[in-house]
């Protein structure tokens, strides 16, 4: 099964999708001592971003393990951060499985301002 995070970047006061090769966006899942990066995409030309990883490949049995994942992301520009979003607190992971027999998931996190003239 895999899970596909979606977002939409807009910058802030032109409404303009955030593209373009200075652009990164990361996904992580919140911990209580590391965070767990999930992976990262560049967003398309309409500021889209799309990151697809497997939660087999977190040890979820490992009973100081959470049993679900925290999403936030953070966006960079030319390497440094521009913006960090909020935390997505308690996805189910095993729901989300069990609700698609095992097919995958989309979890679109929908649209967000982001200022692009922090650098």
């Amino acid at each position: 099964m895999s899970i596909e995070v979606k977002a939409r970047l807009i910058a802030k006061g032109s409404d303009a999708p955030v593209s373009g090769d200075d652009f990164v966006v990361k996904l992580y899942d919140k911990d209580f001592f590391d965070d767990d990066f999930l992976g990262e995409d560049s967003p398309d030309a309409d500021g889209r971003v799309s990151i697809i990883f497997n939660p087999e490949a977190f040890d979820r049995k490992d009973p100081i393990r959470e049993k679900s994942l925290d999403f936030y992301f953070v966006v960079y520009k030319k390497g440094l951060v521009i913006f960090r979003s909020k935390v997505m607190e308690h996805v189910d992971v095993d729901a989300i499985e069990t609700f698609k027999m095992g097919e995958g998931e989309v979890i679109d996190l929908g649209s967000f301002l982001i200022d692009t003239t922090n650098q």
